[in-house]
Protein backbone atom coordinates (compact mmCIF):
# COMPACT_ATOMS: atom_id res chain seq x y z
CA UNK A 1 0.00 0.00 0.00
CA UNK A 2 1.35 3.42 -0.98
CA UNK A 3 2.85 5.85 2.12
CA UNK A 4 0.05 7.94 1.17
CA UNK A 5 -3.52 7.74 1.86
CA UNK A 6 -6.12 8.37 -0.58
CA UNK A 7 -7.87 11.81 0.25
CA UNK A 8 -11.33 11.10 -0.85
CA UNK A 9 -13.17 13.67 -1.75
CA UNK A 10 -11.02 15.12 -4.89
CA UNK A 11 -10.93 14.25 -8.45
CA UNK A 12 -8.57 11.72 -8.26
CA UNK A 13 -10.01 9.88 -4.96
CA UNK A 14 -13.47 10.03 -6.85
CA UNK A 15 -11.64 8.01 -10.07
CA UNK A 16 -10.23 5.49 -7.45
CA UNK A 17 -13.40 5.15 -5.76
CA UNK A 18 -15.07 1.27 -6.31
CA UNK A 19 -18.67 2.45 -7.82
CA UNK A 20 -20.12 -0.39 -5.91
CA UNK A 21 -19.01 -1.70 -2.38
CA UNK A 22 -20.83 -5.07 -1.24
CA UNK A 23 -20.43 -5.21 2.84
CA UNK A 24 -20.91 -8.53 4.57
CA UNK A 25 -21.66 -7.43 8.23
CA UNK A 26 -20.07 -9.81 10.44
CA UNK A 27 -18.83 -9.96 14.13
CA UNK A 28 -21.86 -8.48 16.12
CA UNK A 29 -22.17 -11.19 18.73
CA UNK A 30 -18.53 -11.42 19.16
CA UNK A 31 -18.09 -7.54 19.46
CA UNK A 32 -20.58 -7.97 22.42
CA UNK A 33 -18.80 -11.07 23.87
CA UNK A 34 -15.63 -9.24 23.75
CA UNK A 35 -17.06 -6.49 26.21
CA UNK A 36 -19.14 -9.04 28.26
CA UNK A 37 -22.48 -7.99 26.83
CA UNK A 38 -25.48 -10.14 25.77
CA UNK A 39 -25.42 -11.20 21.89
CA UNK A 40 -28.64 -8.92 21.50
CA UNK A 41 -26.00 -5.61 22.06
CA UNK A 42 -23.99 -6.56 19.57
CA UNK A 43 -26.84 -6.52 17.05
CA UNK A 44 -28.11 -3.34 18.16
CA UNK A 45 -24.67 -1.48 17.71
CA UNK A 46 -24.51 -3.42 14.24
CA UNK A 47 -27.69 -2.17 13.30
CA UNK A 48 -27.20 1.77 14.37
CA UNK A 49 -24.04 1.78 12.13
CA UNK A 50 -25.91 0.83 8.51
CA UNK A 51 -26.99 4.13 8.78
CA UNK A 52 -23.40 6.40 9.13
CA UNK A 53 -21.99 3.88 6.48
CA UNK A 54 -24.37 4.20 4.05
CA UNK A 55 -24.41 8.40 4.11
CA UNK A 56 -20.33 7.85 4.43
CA UNK A 57 -20.68 6.03 1.13
CA UNK A 58 -23.44 8.48 -0.32
CA UNK A 59 -21.35 11.16 0.74
CA UNK A 60 -17.69 9.71 -1.03
CA UNK A 61 -19.67 9.51 -4.64
CA UNK A 62 -20.13 5.39 -4.23
CA UNK A 63 -23.19 4.48 -6.73
CA UNK A 64 -24.27 1.20 -4.78
CA UNK A 65 -23.81 -0.43 -1.58
CA UNK A 66 -25.47 -3.88 -0.64
CA UNK A 67 -25.12 -5.00 2.93
CA UNK A 68 -25.64 -8.74 3.53
CA UNK A 69 -27.99 -7.99 6.46
CA UNK A 70 -29.82 -11.25 6.71
CA UNK A 71 -29.13 -15.11 4.72
CA UNK A 72 -31.08 -17.81 3.86
CA UNK A 73 -29.18 -19.70 6.66
CA UNK A 74 -29.81 -17.47 9.26
CA UNK A 75 -33.44 -18.72 9.94
CA UNK A 76 -31.68 -21.81 11.54
CA UNK A 77 -30.29 -19.61 14.65
CA UNK A 78 -31.81 -19.59 17.92
CA UNK A 79 -35.39 -18.27 17.46
CA UNK A 80 -34.71 -15.72 19.89
CA UNK A 81 -32.25 -13.97 17.78
CA UNK A 82 -33.94 -13.94 14.62
CA UNK A 83 -37.16 -12.47 16.52
CA UNK A 84 -34.65 -10.12 17.50
CA UNK A 85 -32.81 -9.37 14.04
CA UNK A 86 -36.71 -8.99 12.70
CA UNK A 87 -37.11 -6.09 14.95
CA UNK A 88 -33.81 -4.44 14.48
CA UNK A 89 -34.85 -4.55 10.59
CA UNK A 90 -37.80 -2.67 11.68
CA UNK A 91 -36.36 -0.31 13.48
CA UNK A 92 -34.05 0.62 10.32
CA UNK A 93 -36.98 1.46 8.22
CA UNK A 94 -38.63 3.42 11.04
CA UNK A 95 -35.95 5.54 12.34
CA UNK A 96 -33.21 5.87 9.62
CA UNK A 97 -35.35 5.69 6.25
CA UNK A 98 -36.40 9.43 6.10
CA UNK A 99 -32.77 10.84 6.95
CA UNK A 100 -31.60 8.10 4.09
CA UNK A 101 -33.75 9.35 1.60
CA UNK A 102 -33.49 12.96 2.25
CA UNK A 103 -29.25 11.75 1.10
CA UNK A 104 -30.70 10.93 -1.90
CA UNK A 105 -30.20 6.80 -1.30
CA UNK A 106 -32.82 4.56 -3.03
CA UNK A 107 -33.35 1.59 -1.18
CA UNK A 108 -34.00 -2.49 -2.61
CA UNK A 109 -34.37 -5.13 -0.38
CA UNK A 110 -33.18 -8.24 -2.71
CA UNK A 111 -33.95 -11.65 -1.36
CA UNK A 112 -37.08 -13.89 -0.86
CA UNK A 113 -39.06 -11.72 1.28
CA UNK A 114 -42.14 -13.67 1.46
CA UNK A 115 -40.95 -15.53 4.54
CA UNK A 116 -40.50 -12.82 6.33
CA UNK A 117 -43.89 -11.31 9.04
CA UNK A 118 -46.76 -9.51 6.89
CA UNK A 119 -45.78 -6.36 8.34
CA UNK A 120 -42.37 -6.46 7.71
CA UNK A 121 -42.87 -7.09 4.28
CA UNK A 122 -45.34 -3.89 4.66
CA UNK A 123 -42.24 -2.01 5.58
CA UNK A 124 -39.56 -3.16 2.76
CA UNK A 125 -42.62 -2.50 0.25
CA UNK A 126 -42.98 1.21 1.57
CA UNK A 127 -39.60 1.86 1.76
CA UNK A 128 -38.78 0.88 -2.09
CA UNK A 129 -41.35 3.44 -2.87
CA UNK A 130 -40.60 6.15 -0.92
CA UNK A 131 -36.86 6.04 -2.00
CA UNK A 132 -37.89 4.89 -5.82
CA UNK A 133 -36.94 8.25 -7.60
CA UNK A 134 -33.56 8.81 -5.31
CA UNK A 135 -30.63 8.99 -7.78
CA UNK A 136 -27.72 9.88 -5.67
CA UNK A 137 -26.85 5.83 -4.76
CA UNK A 138 -28.31 2.36 -4.73
CA UNK A 139 -28.36 0.93 -1.03
CA UNK A 140 -29.37 -2.89 -1.65
CA UNK A 141 -30.37 -4.56 1.86
CA UNK A 142 -29.66 -8.26 1.35
CA UNK A 143 -32.63 -9.83 3.34
CA UNK A 144 -32.99 -13.89 3.59
CA UNK A 145 -30.75 -13.53 0.44
CA UNK A 146 -28.58 -16.72 -0.58
CA UNK A 147 -26.22 -16.50 -3.94
CA UNK A 148 -27.25 -20.33 -4.56
CA UNK A 149 -30.69 -19.12 -4.25
CA UNK A 150 -30.52 -16.41 -6.58
CA UNK A 151 -28.63 -18.27 -9.04
CA UNK A 152 -31.40 -21.11 -8.92
CA UNK A 153 -33.67 -18.59 -9.26
CA UNK A 154 -32.36 -17.35 -12.37
CA UNK A 155 -32.16 -20.44 -13.71
CA UNK A 156 -35.97 -20.97 -12.89
CA UNK A 157 -37.11 -18.10 -14.74
CA UNK A 158 -34.93 -18.72 -17.73
CA UNK A 159 -36.64 -22.26 -17.78
CA UNK A 160 -40.20 -20.98 -17.45
CA UNK A 161 -39.40 -18.60 -20.44
CA UNK A 162 -38.06 -21.69 -22.10
CA UNK A 163 -41.00 -23.81 -21.81
CA UNK A 164 -43.21 -20.96 -22.94
CA UNK A 165 -41.88 -20.48 -26.13
CA UNK A 166 -40.45 -16.89 -25.32
CA UNK A 167 -36.45 -18.22 -25.75
CA UNK A 168 -34.13 -20.99 -26.85
CA UNK A 169 -32.06 -22.60 -24.74
CA UNK A 170 -29.47 -22.08 -27.13
CA UNK A 171 -29.76 -18.28 -26.34
CA UNK A 172 -29.37 -18.23 -22.92
CA UNK A 173 -25.31 -17.48 -22.33
CA UNK A 174 -24.14 -15.04 -19.24
CA UNK A 175 -26.01 -12.11 -20.02
CA UNK A 176 -29.12 -13.23 -20.57
CA UNK A 177 -28.64 -15.17 -17.39
CA UNK A 178 -27.16 -12.26 -15.40
CA UNK A 179 -30.47 -10.21 -16.68
CA UNK A 180 -32.58 -12.55 -14.31
CA UNK A 181 -30.50 -11.78 -10.95
CA UNK A 182 -31.32 -9.64 -8.04
CA UNK A 183 -28.56 -7.22 -9.25
CA UNK A 184 -29.70 -6.92 -12.45
CA UNK A 185 -28.92 -4.03 -14.15
CA UNK A 186 -25.94 -2.86 -11.83
CA UNK A 187 -22.88 -2.42 -11.94
CA UNK A 188 -21.15 -6.11 -10.27
CA UNK A 189 -19.59 -5.36 -6.89
CA UNK A 190 -16.02 -3.63 -7.15
CA UNK A 191 -14.51 -4.53 -3.47
CA UNK A 192 -16.45 -7.26 -0.58
CA UNK A 193 -15.57 -5.74 2.58
CA UNK A 194 -15.98 -8.73 5.21
CA UNK A 195 -15.39 -7.20 9.04
CA UNK A 196 -15.68 -10.10 11.72
CA UNK A 197 -12.07 -11.81 10.54
CA UNK A 198 -13.08 -14.99 9.30
CA UNK A 199 -12.12 -15.62 5.37
CA UNK A 200 -15.10 -16.54 3.66
CA UNK A 201 -18.05 -15.48 1.12
CA UNK A 202 -20.87 -17.29 3.40
CA UNK A 203 -22.69 -17.78 -0.14
CA UNK A 204 -23.33 -13.85 -0.41
CA UNK A 205 -23.09 -12.82 -4.32
CA UNK A 206 -21.34 -15.92 -6.11
CA UNK A 207 -22.42 -14.88 -9.29
CA UNK A 208 -21.71 -10.96 -8.96
CA UNK A 209 -18.34 -11.67 -7.33
CA UNK A 210 -16.18 -13.18 -9.72
CA UNK A 211 -13.82 -10.34 -10.28
CA UNK A 212 -14.80 -8.40 -6.71
CA UNK A 213 -11.65 -7.46 -4.57
CA UNK A 214 -11.80 -9.30 -1.37
CA UNK A 215 -11.02 -7.24 1.81
CA UNK A 216 -11.08 -8.97 4.61
CA UNK A 217 -10.53 -6.86 8.13
CA UNK A 218 -10.47 -8.37 12.29
CA UNK A 219 -12.80 -5.41 12.72
CA UNK A 220 -16.24 -6.30 14.15
CA UNK A 221 -18.60 -4.38 12.25
CA UNK A 222 -20.25 -2.21 14.98
CA UNK A 223 -16.73 -0.94 15.38
CA UNK A 224 -16.43 -0.54 11.49
CA UNK A 225 -16.06 3.13 10.92
CA UNK A 226 -15.03 6.25 8.35
CA UNK A 227 -11.27 5.43 9.20
CA UNK A 228 -11.96 1.57 8.34
CA UNK A 229 -13.48 2.22 5.00
CA UNK A 230 -10.78 4.68 4.23
CA UNK A 231 -8.32 2.22 4.63
CA UNK A 232 -10.44 -0.53 2.61
CA UNK A 233 -10.76 1.56 0.17
CA UNK A 234 -6.71 2.32 -0.24
CA UNK A 235 -6.34 -1.02 -0.43
CA UNK A 236 -8.79 -1.22 -2.97
CA UNK A 237 -7.18 1.67 -5.09
CA UNK A 238 -3.39 -0.33 -4.73
CA UNK A 239 -4.99 -3.09 -6.49
CA UNK A 240 -4.45 -4.53 -9.83
CA UNK A 241 -7.41 -5.36 -11.55
CA UNK A 242 -6.82 -6.99 -15.19
CA UNK A 243 -9.99 -9.21 -15.29
CA UNK A 244 -8.03 -12.19 -16.93
CA UNK A 245 -5.90 -9.86 -19.00
CA UNK A 246 -2.32 -9.07 -19.18
CA UNK A 247 -1.58 -5.69 -17.77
Amino acid sequence: MSDQPILFGTKLAEEALPKHVAIIMDGNHRWAKKRRLPGAAGHRAGAKNVRPIAELCADLGVDSLTLFAFSTENWNRPQPEIDLLMDLMRAVFRNDLDELSQRGVRLRIIGKRERFPEDLQEQMTDAEALTANNTKMSLNIAANFGGRWDIANAAKKLAFMVKEGNIRPEDIDEDSFSRHLSLEGMVRPDICIRTGGDHRLSNFLLWDMAYTELFFTECFWPDFDEEMLNVAFDWFYERKRRFGKRS
